[in-house]
């Protein structure tokens, strides 16, 4: 290739890269994010784990809930289904990232966007956005389908106040995990080490500290990821230990904060 058209083609490269702003790049990993099957399968397992238990739970347990035996608010079931849900949250978030890893392709993306914060706030928008609509919706569709059977009983419950508020707490919580697994699958940049990481942190470390005996294990149990964020998406959580919702809400966010402060930094130090 001759000299003026090797020069040709950096001034046009150049001239691409200085045209891809944010909108751009949003668009392109929203394209990215709904061209692979794995995005609906789980948004689907999402919706129908999340709405379909919580309606399976208020249907089997509306007798004894209004029952003098009954040693549980109906409140805490409403939202059953979102608390396995869940994990379909932090799959599609660690998938966002870790499958560009898998292919190779992510080296075409930073080839095309130089600035690297920018690809990870695009992909973390998108996440967060589809997570707090699809889990917004599916808290909705639980709601009105297990609170049937709640009315059948007389404790059905109105859309008002905390239970409102465990609506869009729902959406917030899944959209708060999918930006957790973004950061872990940047930092690890391994699918299935991500995703086993993640889950074993929010979910099984959450519930094993409640073992350790102790004002430092009452102190671990309320701040461990997964008991912190989801406190917010139920109106009566399981576990009385725990902190109100929005304080609690606020140091799952801060624990969002930081590692996805690290993930940006070891995304602009470390080599694709």
């Amino acid at each position: 290739m001759s000299t003026a058209a090797t020069t040709a083609v950096a001034v046009a490269t150049e001239d691409t890269v200085a045209r891809q702003g944010f909108p751009q790049v949003l668009n392109a990993e929203w394209i990215k994010l709904r061209s692979v099957r794995s995005t609906w399968w789980t948004i689907a397992a999402l919706v129908g784990l999340g709405a379909g238990l919580t309606i399976v739970m208020c249907w089997g347990n509306a007798d004894w809930l209004a029952s003098a035996d009954a040693d549980e608010s109906p409140g805490a079931f409403i939202t059953w289904g979102m608390m396995i849900a869940q994990i379909t949250a932090i799959v599609l978030g660690v998938l966002a990232v870790t499958s560009e890893y898998g292919t190779g392709m992510i080296r075409a993306t930073f080839a095309a966007v130089p600035r690297r914060g920018r690809v990870l706030a695009a992909k973390s928008l998108l996440v967060a956005g589809l997570l707090f609509v699809v889990g917004t919706a599916t808290a909705l569709i639980g709601y009105f389908g297990g609170n049937y059977f709640l009315d059948r009983e007389g404790i059905g419950m109105a859309l008002e106040g905390d239970v409102l508020r465990s609506m869009y707490g729902s959406g917030l919580y899944m959209a708060g995990l999918g930006l957790l697994a973004v950061a872990v699958g940047t930092l690890l940049r391994h699918t299935a080490a991500a995703i086993t990481i993640t889950i074993a942190v929010c979910f099984v470390v959450s519930n094993m500290v409640a073992l350790i005996p102790g004002d430092f294990g009452l102190f671990l149990e309320r701040v461990m990821p997964g008991n912190a964020g989801a406190v917010i998406a139920t109106p009566v959580s399981f576990n009385p230990n725990l902190l109100d919702p929005w304080p609690s809400f606020a140091i799952f966010a801060g624990q969002i904060a930081v590692l996805m402060t690290l993930a940006a930094v070891s995304l602009r130090r470390r080599d694709a």
